[in-house]
C-alpha cells in the first residue's frame, strides 16, 4: 500500500531577537532559495512571505520528511546563503524555536491569501501580537518570558 497524506503546516520563525533585518529588496531571492529546499524535500509550497522580522510558510510535508528537521534544514542552508550572498547584511541567524500549525485543507485558501498579505497585516499587528493570537488559535500553552 502507499502512503498518503493531506498535513498543511503554517510554519513561522523570526529573526534572532526579532531584528527587523530581512529588507523588501532581498526577500524574494531568500523566498525562492526556501522554496528550493522545499522541491528538493519533496514539499509541495503553497504561499510563502514575511516581514523584516519573520517568516510564514505554507507547505505540505512530504511523509518521509519531518517537521523539525525541515525546519533546522531550512534555517540552517539559508543563514548560509544571506551570509554568502550578503542579502541582508545585518542579518545575525534565526530565532531557535519555530511555530508549526496544522489546518484543514478547506482553510487553504484563506491561509494563502493571509500569508500574501502580510506587509499590509504587520502595519496594524505586530508579530509577537500576531505569534500570540495563532499560540491562542490552536490551543497551545506557552511562556511569555519565552516570547521575547
Amino acid at each position: 500500500m502507499s502512503t498518503y497524506t493531506q498535513i498543511l503546516y503554517q510554519i513561522v520563525f523570526s529573526t534572532k531577537n526579532r531584528e527587523r533585518t530581512l529588507t523588501a529588496a532581498h526577500r524574494k531571492e531568500l523566498f525562492q532559495y526556501i522554496w528550493g529546499i522545499l522541491q528538493n524535500k519533496k514539499c509541495h509550497l503553497y504561499q510563502m512571505n514575511g516581514v523584516e522580522d519573520h517568516i510564514h510558510i505554507l507547505t505540505h510535508l512530504h511523509p518521509s520528511v519531518s517537521l523539525s528537521g525541515l525546519v533546522k534544514d531550512i534555517k540552517i542552508a539559508s543563514s548560509k546563503f544571506i551570509k554568502d550572498n550578503n542579502l541582508f547584511p545585518h542579518f545575525t541567524g534565526w530565532q531557535d524555536g519555530y511555530g508549526a500549525f496544522t489546518y484543514s485543507s478547506d482553510r487553504k485558501d484563506i491561509l494563502i491569501a493571509y500569508i500574501k498579505k502580510q506587509e499590509e497585516h504587520h502595519r496594524k499587528k505586530t508579530f509577537r501580537e500576531e505569534y500570540i493570537e495563532l499560540l491562542k488559535e490552536h490551543e497551545i500553552e506557552f511562556d511569555e518570558k519565552y516570547l521575547l
